[in-house]
């Protein structure tokens, strides 16, 4: 089965938490704190697999979450670190944020790697907060948390040439011919249920072809299966548009081109706007020349005679294939902002009032400091509160107005503020 969509869920590791530990010995007394930090999580990392051809993989396995990092341990030993996650995807992979819809990598080349999410900080152990006032903490930093997201993956499949035009004009033997691919081949509408790929060598020259599942009317707007795979030509450089010149399924040639040509512009003025060549397929089975003539009249323009059967103009059709690609530049990703990783502000507040008159503080400064507090702890709350004061979190409260009795909430912490 071809998948070129497919929606996964991603979750960088947890920083393992720090852990309370004090030094014991024969004969040390009071050995002093020695608990070690957390280990950091694993981060998710996307990277190109060229022999993957679509997202097939995806189709089942949705969740993928990296490893966490272990917690720290006594005599001041680091807990190990989680593994980054790798997540391989075919070359041409588009990510996307599935909320905003926002593209923020473009798989393109080979050897492409993307850190999409890293993972979280180890906690502190108590060796940390060790002081010349505070000798012996009993308390420790848990380690950071990590949010899952939810990604959407989209396959535009990467090729110097797009073949287009109706079901069952020739496309899929055309590529055979002209390349090593074996696509499935039949005289029936829809044979090609996927985009094939092909090598075309010429001289010491050689191009990627893609042949693109036959267009119908409507495409562009959902029709057939069309809309599911134009954006597989969507990279190319040049366009090759078969055309049936034989009409021997009772089509007119003229009105093909016409409606393929306008299901490219709807769909993007790129597309339309490309270089093509326009191929006349199956004229083995023409009786009289002067059809071609009609049509290149009509059109405007000269053709490539071709039957792929008899590989008769197939010479030709490489030769200009090759020629036309030699004038154009080199294909290139999508141009897209670069991307930042969302990383959490661990210095900011905010202060609002609720509506009971309360005083609510939030940001990442207070984020990271509650990963440090333990209340019941006298060391880890007095450490809490002189922190919020050296930070200048008292100072905003009393310039908000905030007096003595009244409630501050600072995530699960409540508490009544005195001077």
């Amino acid at each position: 089965m071809f998948l070129d969509i497919a929606t996964i869920f991603v979750k960088a590791g947890n920083g393992g938490d720090g852990i309370v530990s004090f030094h014991t010995e024969k004969y040390v007394a009071k050995g002093g704190p020695d608990g070690g930090d957390g280990g950091n999580g694993g981060s998710v990392i996307f990277a190109v697999d060229t022999s993957l051809s679509t997202l097939t993989d995806f189709r089942f396995a949705k969740h993928f979450r990296a490893e966490n990092g272990v917690n720290g341990s006594a005599k001041n030993c680091t807990g190990r670190s989680g593994k980054d996650l790798v997540i391989k995807v075919p070359r041409g992979t588009i990510i996307r944020e599935k909320a905003s819809g926002r593209v923020i990598a473009d798989m393109f080349y080979p050897d492409k790697t993307f850190v999409y999410q890293r993972g979280g900080a180890g906690g502190k152990g108590n060796a940390h907060f060790a002081s010349a006032q505070r000798k012996a903490p009993r308390f420790s930093q848990l380690g950071e948390r990590t949010e899952q997201k939810e990604l959407l993956l989209e396959l535009k499949t990467i090729a110097d040439v797009g073949l287009v035009g109706f079901p069952n004009v020739g496309k899929s033997t055309i590529l055979s011919v002209v390349s090593g691919a074996k696509p499935k081949i039949a005289n029936y509408h829809f044979t090609t249920l996927s985009p094939n790929l092909g090598v075309v060598k010429a001289y010491d020259k050689s191009f990627v072809m893609a042949d693109i599942p036959g267009l119908i009317e409507g495409a562009s707007n959902g029709a057939g299966l069309g809309h599911k795979f134009l954006r597989h030509i969507e990279r190319v450089r040049l366009i090759i548009h078969v055309v049936d010149i034989s009409a021997i399924d009772g089509r007119d040639p003229y009105n093909d081109y016409i409606q393929i040509n306008e299901e490219l512009k709807q769909y993007s003025e790129r597309l339309a706007s490309l270089p093509q060549i326009v191929c006349l397929n199956k004229c083995d089975l023409l009786y009289d020349d002067s059809v071609i003539e009609q049509f290149e009249a009509k059109i405007g323009r000269k053709t490539v005679r071709l039957s792929a059967l008899t590989h008769s103009g197939v010479k030709e059709l490489i030769d200009i294939a090759v020629s036309e690609l030699g004038k154009l530049p080199p294909a290139e990703p999508m141009e897209i902002e670069e991307y930042y990783e969302d990383i959490p502000d661990k210095s900011s507040f905010t202060i609002s009032r609720a509506d009971d008159g309360s005083f609510i503080v939030e940001g990442g400064l207070i984020d990271t400091l509650a990963r440090n507090v333990v209340l019941s702890d006298y060391e880890s709350s007095n450490y809490f509160y002189k922190t919020l004061k050296d930070r200048g979190v008292i100072k905003a409260l009393i310039q908000r107005g905030i007096k003595e009795g009244d409630t501050v909430r600072i995530k699960d912490i409540e508490f009544e503020y005195y001077e």
